[in-house]
């Protein structure tokens, strides 16, 4: 089992049912027949496990085919005939449209004695060279002229025990079957047909097991019983050209959603975040590499194939509001312009806003946080100003409490004044801090909330807020956007946000600390969280800030500067192949982290569609998609 994991192949014994049920889709064609059996049931009926994994009849009497049940099979074995094969010729017999089950059986070879008859094979050509010389020399021509094959065949002996002996390599015994199933016969003979014309491709021949049928099918039972006596000898190296695990898949059914091609197969990538054990995700990438357009290619995804979840959208430079739009969704504008006339109370509450603890421990841990940022300073707020804000937050708070009414609601005035009847110097300093944003004149924020934002599709966008009142308005959105999750748990409604501009919302000690912290609570609370950020290091800095990527089993990581590449590559064990992915990559290529599974992925999304021009954010393009 550890040899799988160092493939990066994920393997478990399978229990003893569990074999049975793996033994009855082989016997029972078609998926169309259920597994019915439990162990009490061997006592009740008297029947043996064969008898519930045995199809309705058996027929090998052909010498060519054979019959299970109203199916048709073909057992068949693969001729090697190339010294030197591609990988590529297992990756497209799996990937046919056709029912079959392909089997290696491998059988090592002692060494010594691997050599020694590679040896005796070499004697043998040379006696044969011998022969040919003789003849040579008795018909009259230059003895030096042997027969094509003679000498492909001592150059081949001879490389096979140079590696042998001095390059590390083992022989091994391969059996190759390929059994074929069908519900009619031409459709069989059909899908032999095309396997027979991959085989050729890589100077190899599909051979049919004449009057070994039977053998052939037993052979390819998973018993691990190799009942065909046709063996090629093959190296270590040409034998791990047929290891199956070299790419990962990640083809998920249900909900799942679309997140590109895999680079390596071509292959749709098809996965479903909500069945992850913790499916908060961060998009990482340098600007330009697609990191937003990834995220909105989700979002689409999300509103489309998933009706029942709600969408929000934390957006700072006012790149989603196209998108939303058209999709029926709202957008909430934010503006420190004094006519924008729609705000946001940074001081709402719910009964909803913390679970088994006190909902107004949570909300002070916001407040202070946001009186961090308007306060300022490298080293945060000092204890006893700390002390004196939680202080004056619940005393603000108790009328609200007892009577929730909406005109209730205290907003950021009543803090800026229960901090002035406080007698501690701190206290007035943190008042004189919020007077810019009470009485002065990025006062914004210090009116009650006078949006409704009930629909499904939520954008925030706070490009016109101002470089002032910008990391002010991400961390109010935060705990906007938390709200509106603690709300839709009651209601059994997944939540999907999306936080752009992510590393902002880290920058500051207190900020950080509490975004960390929402981070974590989102996925308890039934939202799948997305932070969107160029900015790898920064949420590297700290040990609190890191455990975000302990907390994400999504990643989806686009084209990253050179510093970057090394945090990460340590941080998340990515190997120097998987890191190539990342380096100098174009626009839409990556790596997607799924859980334990590392997929290089590639989405060329086509540009002349109007999705594209809603999707993108490169000027050029929304220039050419407007004209």
């Amino acid at each position: 089992m550890g040899n799988f994991k160092k493939l990066g192949a994920h393997s478990r014994v399978l229990n003893g049912r569990e074999r049975l049920e793996v033994l009855h889709g082989q016997m029972h064609p078609g998926g169309r027949e259920p597994f019915r059996f439990s162990w009490p049931d061997i006592v009740k009926t008297g029947m043996g496990t064969k008898d519930f994994i045995a199809p309705d009849s058996f027929d090998f009497t052909a010498s060519r085919t054979f019959r299970l049940g109203r199916f048709w099979g073909a057992a068949s074995y693969l001729q090697i005939m190339a010294s030197e094969l591609s990988d590529k010729l297992l990756l497209e017999l799996l990937e046919l449209d056709a029912e079959m089950t392909v089997t290696l059986h491998v059988q090592t070879v002692d060494q010594l004695k691997a050599i020694k008859m590679t040896k005796g094979k070499i004697s043998d050509i040379d006696k044969m060279k011998v022969e040919e010389q003789k003849k040579a020399v008795r018909a009259g021509y230059d003895m030096e002229i042997l027969p094509p094959d003679l000498i492909t065949y001592s150059k081949d002996a001879a490389a096979l025990l140079a590696d042998l002996q001095s390059r590390n390599e083992r022989m091994f015994l391969l059996t190759f079957t390929v059994v074929n199933i069908a519900p009619t016969r031409q459709k069989l003979e059909n899908d032999v047909f095309t396997i027979s014309g991959i085989a050729q491709k890589y100077n190899c021949a599909l051979k049919r097991l004449d009057w070994q049928q039977e053998q052939g099918f037993t052979s390819s039972l998973v018993l691990g019983d190799n009942a065909i006596e046709i063996q090629r000898g093959m190296t270590t190296s040409s034998t791990a050209i047929f290891i199956p695990f070299m790419t990962k898949e990640l083809r998920m059914d249900g909900a799942a959603l679309y997140y590109g091609m895999n680079a390596l197969s071509n292959n749709v990538i098809m996965a479903d975040r909500k069945r992850l054990k913790n499916p908060n995700g961060l998009f990482l990438g340098t600007p330009g590499s697609g990191k937003s357009f990834a995220a909105k290619r989700e979002i689409v995804n999300v509103f489309l194939s998933l009706p029942d979840d709600d969408i929000i959208i934390a957006d700072p430079e006012g790149e989603y509001y196209p998108l939303v739009n058209r999709l029926g969704g709202q957008v909430v504008r934010l503006s420190s312009s004094a006519t924008a006339g729609t705000f946001i109370n940074p001081m709402d509450i719910n009964p909803n806003y913390a679970d088994d603890e006190d909902p107004l421990s949570l909300k002070s841990d916001f407040i202070l946080s946001l009186c961090e940022l308007i306060v300022g300073g490298r080293s945060g707020l000092a204890p006893v100003e700390k002390t004196v804000i939680d202080r004056c937050v619940r005393t603000i708070y108790r009328p609200y409490l007892a009577d929730p009414a909406p005109e209730r609601m205290p907003i950021l005035q009543d803090l800026y004044d229960e901090l002035l009847k406080q007698s501690e110097p701190e206290a007035r300093r943190v008042a004189s801090a919020l007077e810019l944003y009470c009485t002065g004149s990025l006062n914004l924020f210090n009116h009650r909330t006078n949006v409704q934002v009930n629909s499904r599709l939520l954008c925030f966008d706070i490009k016109a807020l101002g470089k002032m009142l910008k990391k002010i308005g991400l961390l109010i959105l935060t705990d906007q956007i938390w709200g509106r999750v603690t709300e839709n748990r009651d209601r059994r409604r997944a939540t999907w946000v999306y936080q752009d501009e992510f590393h902002v919302l880290l920058a500051e000690p207190q900020t950080a600390a509490y975004s960390v912290e929402i981070f974590r609570r989102f996925r308890k609370w039934g939202a799948i969280p997305s932070g969107i950020t160029q900015n790898v290091k920064s949420l590297l800095e700290s040990s609190e800030i890191e455990s975000i990527f302990g907390n994400c089993d999504f990643l989806y990581m686009l084209s990253q500067a050179a510093g970057d590449q090394k945090v990460l590559a340590s941080h998340l064990g990515i190997s120097p192949h998987q890191l190539s992915y990342v380096t100098h990559s174009g626009s839409g290529e990556g790596l997607l982290f799924y859980g334990d599974t590392t997929i290089p992925f590639v989405d060329h999304f086509p540009q002349d569609t109007e999705l594209y021009t809603l999707l993108t954010t490169k000027p050029e393009d929304k220039a050419d998609g407007q004209g």
